[in-house]
């Protein structure tokens, strides 16, 4: 269900030029009528703004019932930081956060790790930008086992586009949340995007291509 919530993210990420139409290749090679790249994201007011979206739907999902968050690199990074902030700043909830560099340092502190140190045991929420295919999250996975045994319950993503995975009948997402025991939670999905195109009364020849996408590649929430 398309809420203002929701459509007031969708306009914020189309202001921003991180939410655009026109002809794509994902990573996964599908050709898409549109992208998101929270690359383009690059002052201060969007990334504060930005935060409080994803704080409100850490809070409202999990509450503080967390011991950290996790950022992976280099999308991540930013919207780690910027959603600690506004947990802090907006719910008093004071959250230590970590992310991980690319490359391994090998003088100083050493390492891939940046940010706060984590135990066995701890439970870790993800934020990060989209899953298109879940390569980032089985990346991602094995290095945070590798800095303790975390309970990693609960992954926050601006928009999920409910793209078919490898199995049939299964969305990427849900391949990700099976396989790692997963809860992925999005801001709004590829299902708000187009009853927003369809409410503003969009260019016809992208409501098709939307459309057309849609049905070829995604499996949506009405499916039986």
């Amino acid at each position: 269900m398309l809420t203002e919530k929701k459509r007031e993210f969708i306009e914020f990420m189309m202001a921003s030029d991180v939410l655009r139409f026109g002809h794509f290749i994902t990573k996964s090679g599908r050709n898409t009528p549109y992208f998101i790249n929270t690359g383009n994201y690059r002052t201060g007011a969007q990334m504060a703004r930005l935060g409080i979206y994803y704080a409100q739907l850490v809070k409202e999902t999990i509450d503080g019932d967390f011991d950290a968050l996790f950022g992976p690199a280099y999308k991540g990074i930013p919207l780690v930081v910027t959603c600690s902030v506004a947990l802090y700043r907006d719910f008093g909830l004071d959250k230590p956060y970590f992310f991980n560099r690319k490359e391994a340092k090998d003088h100083g502190e050493g390492g891939s790790i940046i940010g706060c140190k984590v135990w066995d045991g701890d439970r870790v929420a993800l934020i990060e930008d989209v899953i298109t295919a879940g390569t980032a999250v089985r990346e991602v996975m094995p290095l945070l086992k590798a800095c303790a045994d975390v309970r990693v319950e609960h992954m926050f993503i601006s928009v999920d586009r409910c793209e078919v995975g490898t199995m049939p009948g299964k969305t990427s997402i849900q391949e990700v949340e099976e396989e790692f025991g997963l809860h992925v939670h999005p801001i709004v999905t590829v299902e708000d995007i187009h009853a927003y195109l369809k409410e503003q009364h969009t260019d016809p020849d992208l409501l098709r291509a939307m459309e057309d996408y849609m049905a070829q590649y995604c499996i949506l929430a009405d499916r039986s």
